[in-house]
């Protein structure tokens, strides 16, 4: 029979998944990296053996067969129903004694605060926000696009750069350099090559999020569209961050709100100004603050938090993760 560590932590994000072993004592084991995690695209079941490679480099590694807790925070968890069938399917593999699964965003949340208080907005490919207190009270948003009231992220941004562009070009919109630089980005002259380009696959869909910093140049260059729609994702991760706080009653309480994912972390100045300006208006005991720590840090803390660990083993955790590049 194999040793039982404390936390077995999981990070599951759409594009990588990262897992570390963590003794009760706060000593970090085994770790390992995998590709996403598309619950939504490959269904439960292959999502969840995606993750058994990973968590069997990860026990191997750290020679354990199993843990007291899991502490999972898993991409297109976005409901709490969700979050119980991904709890199910994880408890089934018998990794753990006991298994949470989270959302990804709250490892992003956890990773950034000293203590399970506060909020967090996340963009990325897309855009979400959760928040949470000590006492087990959190906010969160359905965050799963337009049919639950969501705009941002990556994609977002890139569709609607796309469509001011086309209209400067075609004439039913006003003018804006997006409808020269979006295409040259592809080595295109035209909004409409562009657009017959994506239309007919010759560009791969993926690769849409690549207008995202074509955007933000074309913004940092002056361009008025361009701008307006930097504005209104600041309008957006503000909304999102101030409701948050509002549920939680923390809105007159100096409150850290965590930005995260590669859109925020990459500190646009254009963004980062008008972000830190409405949280001065509308919530200005807000404490904002871009989150680098790594997000696998997040759900080892609320593995600990579940099981009570003492804060030494908080410190010895954070410190491993703040001393070591990779968090390997």
């Amino acid at each position: 029979m194999g040793v039982t560590a404390g936390v077995l932590a999981i990070d599951a994000g759409n594009s990588k998944t990262d897992v570390a072993v963590v003794t009760a004592a706060g000593d970090v084991v085994g770790t390992a990296r995998g590709g996403g995690f598309r619950p939504p695209t490959v269904g439960i079941g292959a999502a969840v053996d995606s993750l058994a490679e990973t968590v069997g480099q990860a026990f191997a590694q750290a020679g354990v067969t199993s843990v007291a807790h899991v502490s999972a925070c898993l991409a297109n968890a976005d409901l709490p129903v969700e979050e119980e069938q991904l709890a199910a399917a994880l408890h089934a593999r018998a990794w753990g004694s006991t298994v949470e699964v989270r959302n990804d965003t709250f490892a992003i949340l956890r990773a950034g605060i000293a203590e399970p208080r506060g909020v967090a907005v996340v963009c990325g490919a897309g855009i979400n926000c959760v928040g949470m207190r000590p006492d087990g009270r959190t906010a969160r948003f359905p965050a799963i696009g337009r049919i639950s009231g969501d705009w941002g992220g990556g994609w977002g941004l890139a569709e609607e750069a796309l469509w001011f562009a086309a209209r400067a070009e075609d004439g039913r919109g006003g003018p804006t350099e997006l409808a020269r630089t979006l295409p040259a980005h592809f080595g295109l002259d035209s909004m409409y090559a562009l657009i017959e380009a994506l239309h007919l696959e010759h560009i791969e869909h993926s690769r849409r999020h690549e207008l995202t910093p074509v955007l933000f140049a074309t913004a940092a260059d002056g361009d008025p569209v361009a701008r307006a729609i930097v504005d209104r994702l600041a309008d957006e991760v503000v909304a999102m961050a101030t409701v948050a706080l509002t549920r939680l009653g923390l809105l007159d309480e100096e409150t850290p709100v965590l930005l995260g994912g590669s859109i925020l972390a990459a500190r646009h100045p254009q963004l980062d100004d008008r972000i830190h300006d409405l949280l001065t208006d509308r919530a200005p005991k807000a404490v904002p603050q871009v989150v680098t720590a790594s997000p696998v840090l997040g759900a080892i803390l609320l593995g600990l938090d579940h099981t009570s660990a003492p804060e030494e083993v908080h410190t010895r955790v954070r410190t491993h993760y703040e001393t070591t590049p990779s968090g390997a």
